[in-house]
């Protein structure tokens, strides 16, 4: 763990973003969420090679269980792991 003041979204943005917003309450769907963290910020930022899985590409793979997956960092503890994600 880090020993700076981070915001609590630096360890848990994406896997908050799963389960609030697609699996808790569905306002995108899982594909879209997958989407804007992966291949979306790898063509804004002009990085290639990454955001795809494909030949020739980095193999850049998180899994997570949909069924555990969410953000544990808080203010007080801000370093905190995501769970349900390897």
């Amino acid at each position: 763990f880090g020993r700076t003041a981070e915001h609590p979204r630096a360890y848990g943005a994406f896997p908050r973003k799963l389960r609030r917003y697609v699996l808790d309450k569905p306002v995108i769907g899982m594909a879209q969420a997958i989407h804007a963290a992966t291949g979306l910020p790898a063509r804004v930022f002009a990085i290639t090679d990454r955001g795809t899985l494909g030949k020739g590409a980095f193999a850049d793979v998180i899994v997570f269980d949909p069924a555990t997956v969410r953000d544990t960092a808080t203010y007080e503890k801000p370093h905190a792991y995501a769970q349900g994600m390897d």
